[in-house]
């Protein structure tokens, strides 16, 4: 790539406001090589929003250069809507500060490319996608942002002398349409729930005739995680009809993070492309469905040795760093789910003998507890796996919220209980039992406001308490029938 070129970037916005290095602009050459040699006609510039979900635009290959230098804009607006797409901050009625910064007027935000996430698309050999940073229009980031709030946390853990590894194994069901909701009556928002049927029957848990009866598709789906570099390690045919799980290489969490959008957007458009339904919803309301968890692996690494602070010695015992970061999981759990279970669905997941916990205890290789503890003398993938999140949860700050729980154990020298063998009885403390609950927990919590501000304390609880205050004021079906004959 010509100097000419190089110095065009040098003299973007980004590298001025010192977003980029004199690597990055090496790093933005060789994309645009790369889209020259092969014929790329798309750019989806992306960035992760308050739910975990991709938004952003696409841009042609003769804007790339631009985009590359300056970055582009996008409404402000996209970071304050809820669940259903509406905008629930009042925008037009007076400012909307987050660290003194303002975002009303829906004004616009500064979207910037990272360099390193460049991946054409498979599905769609002439597009390529580009996730982006968060930014204000002066360069400085969005407190509330995805990637800054596990920058954020990530920061913290390496300030303490460690680093998390985290593990993928992500649950999800696949239906066939039967009607595609495009009726203009269907279009409210958010829109009408589509029809569908199952792709496979249920429960038949890893059952071989089961894969063969779908491999097609899973070979499909494998092939295209692949291609993306998401890493997956095994595909398998889970609980419920309709319902698979694919599992991920272990890495870091801001990779992990950004493999689950990823990989949640590349099923449901190749899924969509074979007019097939994806869905990661915690708790679909289909006769017989099961329930989608998402179990987040963890361990971590001292910085000074380089070795598996969780790894025990010959006793078997758990080392100080596994104690106390079972602990602080244990301690922050309630506060937590606000970030792991997101949703006024994700709560119906929490049943007794569903494979699913639903109070906050700790047992080793027992999946009905909270934490399932896998710990082996001479394990180097000695790890803990936290099972209370779902498939609908955003991953950055889940995993933030995972990395932040496990320091303040290790700050506060938090020692675990023994652990239990019977979850599902005792008197363990209860997970909250609803999002409310949930939203309370966070609030009380001093945790998160400690080490990410109460500039995103109160946005996430804000947008939170906006999608339970509007699930109240919805009519539910069981009302109707409870109560319209007989009063």
């Amino acid at each position: 790539m010509g100097a000419d070129v190089k110095e065009r970037l040098r003299q973007g916005s980004l590298f001025r406001m010192g977003h980029y290095t004199d690597a990055a602009v090496d790093q933005a050459c060789d994309i645009l090589q790369a889209v020259a040699a092969d014929k790329i006609e798309t750019f989806r510039m992306l960035f992760p929003d308050q739910h975990g979900i991709l938004r952003g635009k696409t841009v042609t290959a003769r804007a790339l250069e631009s985009a590359l230098s300056n970055g582009i804009g996008m409404p402000s607006t996209l970071l304050l809507k809820g669940t259903s797409h509406q905008t629930v901050f009042s925008v037009w009625d007076g400012d909307v500060p987050l660290e003194g910064l303002p975002l009303a007027g829906a004004s616009d935000i500064l979207c910037a490319p990272v360099l390193g996430s460049f991946r054409p698309v498979p599905w769609s050999p002439h597009s390529a996608f580009l996730i982006c940073d968060v930014l204000h229009r002066s360069g400085a980031p969005i407190a509330v942002s995805a990637r800054n709030v596990l920058h954020r946390a990530e920061d913290a853990l390496r300030g303490a002398g460690y680093a998390a590894t985290f593990g993928l194994e992500v649950e999800f069901q696949v239906f066939e349409v039967v009607q595609d909701g495009l009726d203009h009556a269907q279009a409210t928002m958010p829109p009408a729930p589509i029809t569908t049927r199952n792709t496979t029957q249920g429960y038949q848990y890893l059952t071989e005739t089961r894969y063969s009866a779908v491999e097609p598709l899973l070979d499909h789906l494998r092939r295209m995680a692949e291609a993306l570099d998401l890493r997956p390690r095994s595909v398998e045919i889970e609980m419920g009809p309709s319902q698979f799980e694919f599992t991920f290489d272990p890495s870091g969490a801001m990779d992990q993070a950004d493999r689950f959008v990823l990989f949640r957007t590349m099923v449901k458009e190749v899924c969509q492309a074979k007019g097939l339904h994806a869905s990661f919803m915690a708790k679909p309301k289909q006769p017989n469905a099961a329930a989608n968890g998402w179990h987040i692996h963890q361990s971590v690494k001292d910085l000074k040795t380089g070795t598996n602070a969780m790894m025990p010695g010959p006793s078997g015992a758990l080392t100080p760093t596994a104690n106390h970061w079972i602990a602080g999981l244990l301690e922050n759990a309630a506060a937590s789910c606000l970030m792991t279970t997101p949703t006024i669905n994700g709560y119906k997941r929490f049943l007794l003998h569903q494979l699913a916990p639903n109070s906050i205890q700790w047992g080793t290789d027992n999946r009905g507890a909270m934490v399932r503890a896998l710990l082996y003398p001479g394990d180097s993938a000695s790890r803990v796996e936290n099972r209370v999140a779902d498939s609908s949860a955003n991953p950055y700050y889940a995993l933030a919220a995972q990395i932040l729980s496990g320091l303040d154990g290790i700050a506060r020298g938090l020692l675990a209980p023994p652990p239990s063998e019977t979850p599902y009885a005792g008197d363990a403390p209860a997970l909250p039992t609803s999002l409310i609950a949930a939203i309370e927990a966070f609030e009380r919590s001093p945790l998160f406001a400690e080490h990410l501000g109460t500039a995103f304390t109160g946005y996430l609880s804000h947008i939170k308490r906006a999608e339970w205050e509007r699930y109240l004021r919805t009519v539910s079906e069981w009302e109707q029938a409870e109560y319209f004959n007989l009063f």
